[in-house]
């Protein structure tokens, strides 16, 4: 997959010009010949055009920006003049950092930034930052990527063009997307589409529209992602753009290879490569040629596969594009495999991982290691395969549930940018209207002013007619500024019903990968392991019983589960009932009681055998498993975790679940039960999506209780609710 990244696209905002023409390029570059020749001395005219030539250049020979950017800093350094010097030095910077000198781009734009802030230009200033961000996201450091690209937009943010905060907020995207963070990344493409589109920028459109495409196809909705890149390319070939539509045909091809449509693939990829060598785009040729020996490897053709991957190696290695040195690799390793010949695949996976870590992006480190697991285990390494495939199920399942929260994250970000349109058509719609009365009005002024030329007598006559026909306008306008506003009320009802919608989805599927995530990830891993052969048959007997065990305490959940969501739907006060607490929470902590102690941890259950309390119990017992879990999550090795109950008043009972664990700061404790948290991980790395704690509120109170906690960093945690007493006049309650 590639993104949209044109050498002028990358640098719209420092040249100021979204395209080059070479002719006029090319009679630019005679006017300043002809100059310097006859000027006696440098002078800044001519340093300006110099570095305007540079610049223009850059997008068809990146050696001439060199060439012409050096000749404007040497003039300017004999007359001193500092925006001169500042601006050949961004050029040269901007060509060295292309053609992989990233040590002397890095000299060149140390000392730009320098003299910009000297002259406080921050238009300079910012336009350095914006090379440095792109800089470091080919160099795979994003956090420099990050810090940079942000201060570019802060600076643009001041300055008030939004031309250049829309790239600004693109290249922040493209740093997000290379990092793996897919809904960050989908997130900012979409600001920016949509001030492409305020700006009518139909070029930055087709940019955005692939981006976006881009991610959705990383996210597995492939038909989404056609969509998107289908406006792309019409909007591309509109503007004869061949390096953007080069690109789509690209990503499309690998949509096609994804569905395993190969035939398809070619076809577009023949047509992507053709024009990335027309176009001498390195970056392209690299990551089509990568495509092309995937596919010939699918079919089997080992010879055209291998001549394709190391045109593409050589390309990446010799220009430093990271991320497709990592790919090639990959899929050296991959069609190798494919043939079964491990042990020329074992250098490539291996470098591949290499390259995934440096890279740090998760989906690809989750192929390097399926990948370099495959190599192993052909070659007979069985333990360094296993250890390869922990590694690998625990990576895939990450992605795997990140895919599933990222793929929710774009739905509401498309339907977010749906209703932002809506509001951008209908801001268009008022200044229409807004035009019209101006030009109506004008009219009314001519029409006067024409009343005076033809003299006196026509006056009284003149002025009837228009007034009636101003009338007439106005009540016109009226009718119209009525329906807008009417459509405007609609378009907010809409828009609040949505909301309302999106809330409670977004609630269940919180639930479902906040508590189902990890025992179908161990089903899903077995699976994994069955298919691909990996496994002894004793290592698959040992691995049964667990999944078994796992396997019945989710069914028990989700039943759990489906009757909360029923009690959503319908009055939530009739599924209250009296049961005793100790029969739900000694269910709860034999469930878990293995889960702590593998990590070392004592779990004890200290609630009363006569303690009864009046409440939905199935509800009472998802509060006290989610307390359970997030204890043991962030628990050491001798900690313990104890689940008491007493009554308080008379009419509340106080069920309390207290760990000598890690326990939480002030800041965590101020954010818990008040909206999404960004989940720590525990003290074995465990994952979890933040909603726990607003779920376990949400229950809590529908049952007429409070839950609160206090926690002291270092030294555990205690939370504690409160649900209503009750009585029972019959046999002891079983816990469903």
């Amino acid at each position: 997959m590639r993104i949209y990244l044109t050498l002028t696209f990358l640098f719209i905002s420092i040249t100021g010009f979204a395209f080059v023409n070479k002719g006029r390029v090319d009679s630019l570059k005679t006017l300043v010949t002809s100059s310097l020749k006859n000027q006696s001395g440098p002078d800044t005219l001519n340093i300006n055009r110099l570095n305007k030539l540079a610049a223009d250049y850059f997008e068809l020979n990146p050696d001439s920006t060199l060439y012409y950017g050096h000749k404007s800093i040497n003039l300017s350094r004999k007359i001193n003049y500092k925006a001169g010097i500042a601006a050949g030095l961004m050029q040269t910077g901007k060509a060295n950092y292309f053609k992989g000198n990233f040590i002397q781009a890095k000299l060149d734009l140390d000392e730009a930034i320098l003299i910009y802030k000297h002259l406080n230009d921050k238009k300079g200033l910012g336009n350095c930052y914006t090379v440095y961000g792109r800089m470091y996201n080919l160099l795979a450091n994003y956090k420099l990527a990050l810090t940079y690209s942000n201060l570019a937009l802060d600076i643009n943010k001041q300055l008030k063009n939004k031309l250049d905060i829309a790239v600004c907020i693109k290249n922040i995207g493209v740093v997000y997307y290379s990092e793996g963070e897919l809904s960050t990344a989908l997130d900012y493409y979409y600001r920016a589409l949509f001030i492409d589109l305020e700006l009518r920028d139909d070029h930055a459109a087709a940019a955005s529209y692939n981006d976006i495409g881009v991610v959705l196809q990383a996210m597995e909705v492939y038909p989404k992602a056609l969509i998107y890149y289908q406006k792309a390319l019409k909007l591309f070939e509109s503007s004869k753009d061949l390096n953007g539509v080069g690109t789509v045909y690209e990503n499309i091809g690998e949509v096609m290879i994804a569905q395993k449509n190969y035939g398809r693939a070619v076809v577009y990829l023949s047509k992507s490569i053709k024009i990335a060598i027309n176009q001498d785009d390195k970056d392209g040729m690299s990551s089509v040629y990568t495509d092309l020996g995937l596919v010939y490897g699918n079919y089997n053709q080992v010879g055209p596969a291998i001549n394709y991957l190391n045109k593409s190696l050589e390309i990446a290695s010799k220009y430093k594009i990271v991320y497709n040195e990592a790919y090639a690799l990959i899929g050296f390793a991959t069609v190798y495999n494919q043939q079964k010949e491990y042990s020329k695949a074992y250098k490539y996976a291996i470098e591949g991982q290499k390259f995934a870590t440096k890279l740090g992006n998760l989906e690809v480190r989750t192929n390097a290691a399926l990948q370099l697991n495959r190599t192993l285990a052909g070659l007979g390494k069985y333990d360094e395969a296993y250890k390869i495939l922990r590694g690998y199920i625990a990576m895939k399942d990450s992605l795997n549930t990140n895919e599933s929260i990222q793929k929710l994250t774009s739905y509401n970000l498309e339907l977010n940018f749906t209703a932002k349109q809506h509001q951008l058509a209908q801001r268009q719609k008022e200044k229409d209207i807004s035009y019209q009365q101006r030009i109506e009005q004008q009219r009314l002024i001519n029409a006067i002013f024409l009343s005076i030329i033809l003299g006196m007598i026509a006056i009284s006559v003149v002025y009837y007619r228009q007034k009636r026909k101003q009338q007439k306008i106005n009540a016109m306008l009226e009718e119209k500024n009525t329906e807008v506003l009417q459509q405007k009320t609609n378009l907010d009802d809409q828009a609040q019903k949505l909301n309302d919608l999106n809330v409670l989805k977004d609630r269940l599927i919180s639930v479902l990968a906040h508590d189902l995530r990890a025992p179908l990830s161990t089903l899903r891993g077995l699976f994994s392991l069955l298919q691909d052969s990996t496994i002894s048959h004793e290592q698959m007997l040992d691995m049964i019983p667990g999944v078994l065990k796992k396997l019945e305490y989710t069914s028990d959940f989700l039943d759990t589960l489906l009757f909360w969501i029923n009690s959503q739907m319908d009055n939530f006060e009739n599924s209250a009932k009296s049961f005793y607490i100790k029969d739900i929470v000694a269910y709860e902590t034999e469930s878990y009681h293995e889960q702590a102690a593998l990590k070392g941890i004592k779990l004890v259950d200290s609630v009363p055998e006569d303690a009864v309390a009046s409440a939905d119990p199935n509800s009472i017992r998802i509060v006290i498993r989610n307390l359970i879990t997030n204890a043991i999550k962030f628990s050491n090795e001798n900690d313990t975790i104890e689940v008491t109950a007493r009554r308080q008043d008379g009419q509340t009972h106080i069920i309390t679940v207290k760990d000598t664990g890690t326990g939480m700061s002030e800041e965590q404790l101020n954010k818990l039960f008040k909206s999404k948290v960004n989940s720590k991980a525990g003290t074995n790395n465990e994952s979890g999506t933040g909603m726990g704690m607003l779920f376990c509120k949400d229950l809590v109170e529908k049952c007429s209780g409070k839950i609160w906690v206090t926690s002291q960093q270092g030294h555990g945690t205690e939370f504690s609710f409160t649900i209503p007493t009750g009585f029972i006049n019959e046999t002891r309650l079983e816990v469903a």
